[in-house]
């Protein structure tokens, strides 16, 4: 037996699956294509997470691309977050190329070329259907950790919550969430203080701060209603095929904090939504994250533990996250060692630095009686890669170098024709960009407020002119006691009369002048 064909026995052996599958591409041996010697990832180990690395312009996004077509076509739906404006060709058929047919020869499966049902989605002021969460939704020990905030002020946030809670106040957008920290701290801080304990100017400033600095980040195009209802990501079109939504992130790749507020969000809202799947022969959701890296580069130790628990609790509902990035060690390692499905382009080797990432990244994949995996990762093509799927065993497959099949869907980005054709016969669009402001927790602590300072101005009058009665009435007493002092000192007693007439002095003085004489 040839090389060649143990080689291609190798292979089939180890990606041979009984239920159903998507293929990706053909093994290679060296430079030369095994026709047939197919690389499978069945369905049913989808929901087991993965990785798609590589350097700039190895073809990452092509093979996140050919995933999701093959996926579609199944009837999974796919989430994509495309950071750099890439993906949104999959709503057109591609145009051909004498190159793509001889790659598929090479593979061993004719090319066919067609489009994808799309669905345009934004968190920005890009257009598209339109995707809100509420501060409620995120309740307050997420908010806490997204917002990278101390112990102290984790608490705060509680009591803010269980405040509102309790007096139905909801919590929509960041002006309601401001405008509540901005009363504990002011107005209804003494309220505050007897109902649930003393709040520290100091922290509330702090958690202000933190708020601001994701409302300058386009928060607050992000919070408010409608809230996005996590099932529309899973729906199917008329021919059966799973609808591809598209998150358009281009306007935010300099601001990672909405990035990672809002991919944290949804994530928790999908596994607190979806129900319990266990190993199911399908997947419910298949979410790509492009370019990992804004996630994880300034996240806080709180919330990578929260990323990292999200990762290996929600593959039970039937949802699996696969991260694009450049380099593996891009994602943490607690976080790398539950991804069961490894694509890997090639990396280069320019510097020392370089050098060493390219060794740890090879160690990541099984060894292979067949390549140096060291060697071959700095040697690999255009639209090649190393990929190591988990069997139906949930047990990891042959290493193999792969040639992976082209993009059936357009390898371009939509013209903005096309681009507002497909916004405008999306089926939930009017569903979520209408505006909706209703009456929340900035309305009512507003009301609340003015009518604080409206009693307390009523009360201010109250005191003002019962000091004015006072002061009137003791004029009046005042004036009255004048009067009845003058009227007294008219009607002299008689004896003083008579003591004070003018007889009884001439009398007086009479007497006297007798007497010194």
């Amino acid at each position: 037996m040839s090389q060649q064909e143990e080689f291609f026995n190798y292979i089939n052996s180890g990606y041979q699956t009984k239920g159903d599958y998507i293929e990706l591409g053909a093994a290679m041996l060296g430079e030369e294509t095994v026709t047939n010697a197919i690389v499978k990832v069945p369905l049913k180990t989808l929901n087991r997470h993965g990785l798609i690395a590589g350097a700039t312009g190895t073809g990452k996004t092509k093979t996140l691309q050919v995933i999701a077509e093959t996926l579609s076509d199944k009837g999974i739906p796919v989430l994509l977050m495309d950071v750099k404006g890439d993906l949104s060709g999959l709503a057109q058929p591609s145009a051909g190329h004498p190159k793509i047919d001889e790659r598929h020869a090479k593979i061993g499966f004719p090319f066919e070329a067609k489009k994808f049902p799309v669905e345009i989605l934004t968190i920005s002021e890009q257009d598209g259907t339109r995707m809100r969460a509420t501060v409620s939704e995120f309740g307050p020990v997420l908010l806490s950790r997204i917002l990278d905030l101390s112990e102290a002020q984790s608490g705060i946030i509680a009591i803010i919550f269980k405040y509102c809670d309790d007096n139905k106040l909801p919590l929509l957008d960041i002006k309601d969430f401001k405008k509540v920290l901005q009363f504990v701290t002011n107005e209804g801080k003494e309220e505050i203080q007897n109902e649930y304990g003393l709040i520290s100017t100091a922290s509330t400033g702090a958690i202000l701060r933190k708020i601001i600095e994701i409302e300058q980040q386009g928060g607050d195009l992000f919070f408010g209603e409608k809230s996005f209802d996590v099932e529309d990501l899973t729906r199917i079109d008329e021919n059966g095929r799973g609808v591809i939504s598209i998150l358009r992130l281009t306007d935010i790749q300099d601001k990672p904090k909405l990035f990672s507020t809002y991919m944290l969000q949804l994530l928790a809202e999908v596994y607190e939504t979806f129900p319990e799947q266990g190993d199911s022969e399908r997947p419910e959701l298949i979410i790509f994250i492009d370019e990992a890296h804004l996630v994880f580069q300034e996240a806080s130790k709180a919330l990578l533990n929260q990323i990292e628990s999200i990762v290996k609790l929600i593959r039970s509902k039937g949802i699996g996250l696969y991260f694009a990035t450049q380099n593996p060690n891009d994602v943490p390692e607690a976080i790398l060692a539950q991804l069961g499905l490894k694509v890997q382009h090639a990396l280069r080797a320019f510097t020392a630095k370089d050098r060493k990432a390219i060794k740890l990244a090879a160690e990541n994949y099984p060894s292979s009686a067949y390549y140096d995996t060291k060697e071959v990762l700095t040697q690999l093509g255009i639209g090649e890669a190393f990929i190591s799927v988990l069997n139906e065993k949930g047990i990891p497959t042959p290493l193999a170098r792969t040639m992976l099949r082209a993009p059936m869907s357009r390898m371009d980005i939509l013209t903005d024709k096309e681009l507002k054709q497909v916004i405008d016969s999306s089926k939930i669009v009017h569903k979520y960009n209408q505006e909706l402001d209703r009456e929340s927790a900035y309305e009512l602590l507003n009301s609340k407020i003015d009518d604080i300072n409206k009693a307390e101005q009523k009360a201010i009058e109250d005191a003002e002119k019962q000091e004015e009665k006072e002061r009137l009435a003791k004029e009046k007493a005042k004036e009255a006691n004048s009067r009845t002092y003058s009227r007294r000192s008219t009607r002299q007693d008689p004896l003083v009369k008579v003591l004070t007439s003018a007889t009884f002095i001439r009398a007086v003085f009479g007497i006297l002048k007798k007497v010194m004489k």
